[in-house]
């Protein structure tokens, strides 16, 4: 169990896999009865995309799925270090930036892991399904359910 009463997780990445994992954990969070403990977000290193709504095709695959977001993807800032308990990331370029970035910010109480470390499947990567297909969107999608229901178990 959270040592908080209310805890926050902050998934990172951008456009694509981010963003489904947010709506995910959100809706898991919803349903279980404890959304109300969690602060959730997610972002990137970038600012590539700032302001851009979720990849068409991850939207997609959360409405196939029943879940709905209104995810606009915004950069990583410092205050993110200190005011989120865990950070949570894709792959290990993520991981390697996140923690290069974490660095710079004194006494940073976020924990930085990867998302992945969660899988009961042992799958730690997850992959960016950009220059895929609508089946490797569904791969992410259903790795973070995996994942995000674990995390969520752990944590409540």
């Amino acid at each position: 169990m959270c040592a908080f009463t209310f805890s926050s997780i902050f998934f990172f990445w951008n456009i694509c896999r981010s963003p489904i994992a947010e709506a995910v954990f959100r809706k898991m969070a919803t349903d279980a009865g404890v959304v109300d403990k969690w602060v959730i977000d997610s972002g990137a290193t970038s600012d590539w995309n700032t302001g851009s709504s979720p990849d068409a095709r991850g939207l997609a695959c959360l409405r196939k799925h029943g879940i709905e977001t209104s995810h606009r993807a915004r950069q990583v800032t410092k205050d993110d270090f200190m005011s989120f308990d865990y950070i949570l990331c894709m792959d290990e370029s993520n991981l390697s930036d996140l923690k290069r970035k974490a660095n710079s910010v004194k006494n940073h109480r976020a924990k930085i892991e990867l998302l992945g470390s969660y899988d009961p499947q042992k799958q730690v990567i997850i992959k960016d399904p950009y220059y895929g297909s609508d089946e490797d969107f569904e791969k992410v999608y259903e790795q973070c359910m995996r994942c995000c229901k674990a995390f969520l178990e752990a944590n409540s």
